[in-house]
């Protein structure tokens, strides 16, 4: 899913556009399989019992609370968590209901650096640093193929340097010394 095109301006074109790594919902994602597995073991106990109706209704309400607690929301936050590279800025949206963002404008930016640990690198992702005019750096966590964003957004820096300074060139004779 792109990022919407209503939230840029008019020459500004998406470069990259990444959800936070997939690690972020595996832990929810295997809670739900055990509480789907819970779930067929406990309606396969209670069908012989006597009471099996009033048990089913509590293993599927305790189910769906837990699905709804456990998986859903942390899935819906997973999705709704944007990071994005356009040629003008740094742009980290997250929440659904209480939602906040943050713009970084390229030619704001200083420095940026990315850290990875052993298993970020096997998984694929890592934490990307970015130094701007502010006080502190920023820190998103769980970037995906962290390596080749960092790549992708000093290219966009470089990219936006070239049209807003001029570099006289000097002259290639020697000085003569006097």
């Amino acid at each position: 899913m792109g990022y919407p095109e209503n939230m840029l301006t008019n020459d500004e074109h998406v470069v990259v556009h990444k959800h936070s790594h997939w690690k972020m919902i595996f832990w929810p994602t295997v809670a739900l399989l055990l509480i789907i597995a819970a779930g067929v073991f406990g309606a396969l106990y209670v069908s012989d019992q006597e009471w099996n109706t009033i048990g089913w209704i509590a293993i599927g309400s305790i189910g769906v609370i837990l699905i709804i607690w456990l998986f859903l929301v942390p899935f819906i936050r997973w999705q709704s968590t944007h990071f994005v590279v356009t040629n003008e800025r740094v742009m980290y949206r997250a929440g659904v209901l209480h939602r906040t963002g943050v713009d970084i404008p390229l030619n704001r930016i200083n420095s940026v650096r990315f850290e990875h640990s052993l298993t970020d690198r096997i998984l694929g992702c890592g934490t990307l640093i970015i130094e701007s005019a502010s006080d502190e750096a920023l820190t998103f966590d769980d970037v995906p193929q962290v390596e080749r964003v960092h790549g992708m957004l000093y290219q966009q820096i470089d990219e936006g340097d070239q049209g807003n300074f001029y570099y006289p060139q000097r002259s290639q004779q020697p000085r003569r010394s006097e």
